[in-house]
């Protein structure tokens, strides 16, 4: 992140090339890509020759590469890179998309959840489920979600921004394995959706409030991690029926608008379904 002279925090980190590429080099081990360590090292990370020799071209190449100098990369150099930097699939498209200047899913007038949306949150009544957007601001919860974030305090009918209530001082009591999964997932998943929403406003005041609120935020932050949305086991300490585990599924809607719905469930005669069941009945 970086501001200018008005204090408005941007996202040059998110929709720059260069700087992603120097946040993802800045990751890589040396040793674990079998480069010897004959000195001590100023920076953390790979140097941009190191860098060049392990993707197989020019350094004046690569450097032009990171200062924004060299247009249009081929599909061929971007893979290349992507192999030295040791990016995962999610992130290596991300690396493509910043090289194309991609802006493909430019912000949709936010009209609230869709009609069909609406009724098929309404018509889960046995796990927890709600409607996020892109910011991963709460739209919608069904009971169950009401139930279950409430034992915590947190009041899904007042359409908070999950990302902004995860990184409260108190979500880590609720969470056992917040550090693990909750917040380093929930980052990386805003940093590709600030990619793709460059221009939403919203979006770039809630990650800089959370960068200068929140050491931890801005320490995934600097990661420079991408995700897709972020599926798999959550659990909650839940302070009416205790330790639960829960799968947690999101599933993207097809119409550039960024909402989610997500699910949370457990397979009948699991601990979870039973937990469920009687947060449900209370």
């Amino acid at each position: 992140m970086s501001s200018d002279a008005t204090g408005v925090h941007k996202l040059e980190d998110v929709v720059d090339l260069g700087k992603f590429l120097q946040a993802r080099r800045a990751r890589v081990n040396p040793a674990e890509v079998g480069l010897p360590e004959f000195d001590r090292r100023r920076v953390p990370g790979l140097r941009r020759e190191e860098l060049a020799l392990l993707a197989g071209v020019s350094v004046d190449y690569y450097t032009r590469l990171e200062q924004g100098r060299a247009k249009r990369p081929s599909d061929q150099v971007l893979d290349a890179v992507a192999r030295a930097l040791r990016l995962d699939e999610t992130t290596r498209a991300h690396l493509h998309r910043l090289a194309g200047n991609s802006r493909l899913s430019p912000v949709q007038s936010e009209s609230g959840v869709r009609p069909s949306l609406q009724t098929m949150l309404a018509a889960i009544d046995s796990f927890p489920a709600l409607i996020m957007n892109h910011r991963q601001d709460v739209l919608a919860a069904n009971r169950l979600a009401r139930l279950l974030y409430g034992g915590f305090g947190w009041d899904l009918e007042s359409g908070p921004n999950f990302a902004r209530l995860l990184f409260d001082d108190d979500s880590r009591e609720f969470f056992p394995d917040w550090a693990t999964v909750c917040a380093g997932e929930t980052v990386a998943q805003l940093r590709k959706m600030a990619a793709l929403f460059p221009e939403d406003a919203q979006m770039t005041a809630l990650i800089g409030e959370l960068s200068v609120a929140h050491r931890d935020f801005a320490e995934f932050w600097a990661r420079a991690e991408v995700k897709d949305c972020n599926i798999g086991w959550v659990r909650f300490d839940h302070p009416m029926v205790g330790l639960l585990q829960l799968y947690k599924d999101q599933f993207r809607v097809a119409d550039g608008s960024g909402q989610m719905l997500v699910t949370l469930t457990a397979s009948p005669g699991t601990d979870g379904y039973e937990k469920l069941a009687l947060l449900g009945a209370s």
